[in-house]
């Protein structure tokens, strides 16, 4: 499953679905449940303050539509299983930029296999599980939006509270080029 990040929404992520080449596997692409305020069919997890651009850090968690998204996010995970029939346990959560920070708010604290995470960042201070799945993390060098600091704080962050992080930085901006989806193919296949 993979979540869209700000102001895009699940066909964003849905595209990419055949270049991953990962035939055995459901994917799920959910649209965040807010509507972007400025692009047209864009969605969003939660929004930003006005002028907002992550020079300053980041910590929206407590944002009442950030917290309604981790409920509701959480809650959809939790039934997953009897909708598609896989538990948890076998499932990836995935996301890109802000989706990236809803997949680490609520994946953390979930028994998911593994956790891929796409130009994000943490969005809050991070809670974890007692016995934290694998996270990926992929992040652009020249990334004009969230700046590469935000992932490597992510991976110091998450590494000091045990978590094991495969961490990438690629000769990319913020998006998803195909040495990333290399990548995310890889830790799919030895989860």
């Amino acid at each position: 499953m993979a979540l869209h990040g700000w102001g895009a929404n699940a066909q964003d992520l849905a595209g990419l679905a055949p270049y991953l080449n990962l035939p055995d596997y459901q994917m799920l692409f959910p649209d965040a449940p807010f509507p972007h305020p400025q692009v047209p069919e864009g969605r969003m997890w939660y929004g930003f303050p006005v002028g907002y651009d992550f020079r300053s850090p980041p910590n929206f968690g407590g944002q009442p539509d950030a917290a309604e998204s981790r409920q509701r996010l959480t809650t959809w995970l939790q039934e997953l299983e009897s909708l598609v029939g896989i538990p948890l346990s076998q499932t990836i959560l995935a996301g890109f930029s802000q989706g990236g920070a809803m997949a680490l708010d609520v994946g953390l604290q979930l028994p998911l296999a593994g956790l891929i995470i796409l130009s994000g960042y943490l969005h809050a201070p991070v809670n974890i599980a007692s016995s934290p799945c694998p996270v990926l993390v992929v992040h652009g060098q020249q990334d004009p939006v969230v700046p590469l600091a935000l992932a490597q704080q992510t991976k110091a962050e998450l590494s000091r509270k045990g978590v094991s992080v495969r961490y990438h930085e690629l000769t990319m901006g913020h998006e998803i080029q195909p040495a990333a989806l290399d990548l995310i193919r890889g830790f799919c296949e030895i989860l």
